[in-house]
């Protein structure tokens, strides 16, 4: 960024530079229309001088976040939902409680389709969906090539023999039993069926999860999980770690817009949102928390600027909600999983702004 900021200044003579310093912004107001937002916006100010923060009824930021047990931010949204429109929604661990929270709220979501009800999976414990996670934009872009672009090969050479004759799919979630190669490439099949689905869906909501990813130099390809150690020890230096930073998340995610744009539905909307839910593990050398802040910040700016300019593009804040929300309902014991009366808010916002 900042190679590209030195650049166009080195560019740009002194005469036509205040001209073109907008070019740098992602927005750019006259004071006229900025004083305007400041005037009509409801949750313009954190904090204001002798009020009552209190007062849980305000529209001030510290009083929303210090008395109410759900943080719930102003919304403007670019368009509406229709209830008749079809819902996809791919992504983190997070898209999953976007499903479920949607099909309650009677959409028809097309991403949560009984055609895995045969599946079998890993244990009862997991979720019945999980597989479907999709974690790095690598991974969404990955999955999206694969099921809609024309003569997009999918590399079977990045299925790998485990024990037994088993056998993992390294882009799915390990939330399913290990199978033999037959049934791993069956299952296969039957998810790009269900992700070609998302052409008949007017709106698509896209969950950022995380930057860390791992590199199969074999089959030349970013995988969905970290290696298992079966991975590990019977494919010894084949599988590097990746950790994107901006300009390759960008480049993911202007992908997806175009894929979606020429194979999706005529009348496309798009919600993309960041995933509160925070790495369970870092494999740098940082402290986990210190990772994940990292990993969520870029995909905060990529998901704002990405979004920006694009008529049919909106970002959701479920992650701010999550975030500015009081802990003790937020979070399961550990710290990383979202309970149902905070993702039921972040539901009920969305439904609130968006359908009309």
């Amino acid at each position: 960024m900042l190679n590209r900021i030195k650049k166009f200044f080195s560019n740009v003579s002194q005469d036509s530079l205040s001209k073109n310093l907008g070019k740098l912004s992602l927005v750019s107001l006259s004071d006229k229309d900025a004083r305007a937002n400041f005037a009509n916006n409801a949750g313009a100010r954190w904090f204001k001088a002798g009020a009552d923060t209190s007062d849980g009824s305000g529209c001030l930021a510290v009083q929303k976040i210090k008395n109410n047990r759900v943080f719930l931010p102003e919304i403007r949204p670019g368009y509406s939902i229709e209830q008749s429109w079809k819902l996809f929604a791919i992504g983190s661990c997070f898209a999953r409680g976007v499903e479920k929270a949607l099909m309650a709220n009677g959409f028809d979501v097309l991403s949560a389709a009984n055609d895995f009800d045969e599946f079998e999976l890993a244990s009862p414990d997991v979720t019945p969906l999980g597989f479907t996670n999709k974690y790095t934009t690598c991974s969404i872009l990955n999955e999206l090539r694969w099921s809609l672009v024309p003569n997009a090969a999918f590399p079977r050479d990045s299925i790998v023999a485990v024990n037994d004759g088993l056998y993992i799919d390294p882009h799915t979630n390990p939330a399913l039993k290990l199978a033999d190669l037959p049934t791993t490439l069956y299952r296969r099949e039957k998810i790009f069926t269900v992700n070609r689905r998302i052409k008949d869906c007017q709106l698509v909501v896209l969950t950022l999860g995380l930057v860390e990813c791992w590199y199969d130099t074999l089959s030349s390809v970013y995988l969905n999980i970290t290696p298992t150690p079966d991975m590990f020890s019977l494919y010894p230096n084949r599988y590097n770690l990746h950790v994107l930073g901006y300009e390759e998340n960008m480049k993911n995610m202007n992908e997806i817009y175009e894929i979606l744009q020429k194979y999706g539905h005529p009348n496309l909307h798009i919600i993309v949102t960041v995933s509160p839910v925070p790495l369970l593990a870092t494999f740098t050398d940082r402290d986990v928390v210190v990772a994940n802040t990292f990993s969520k910040s870029v995909l905060r700016v990529v998901a704002e600027e990405w979004a920006a300019g694009k008529a049919n593009v909106n970002y959701f804040p479920s992650y701010e909600m999550v975030m500015n929300s009081q802990r003790e309902v937020t979070w399961a014991d550990d710290l990383r999983h979202v309970q149902g009366e905070v993702v039921q808010s972040i539901m009920g916002l969305l439904k609130k702004s968006y359908i009309k």
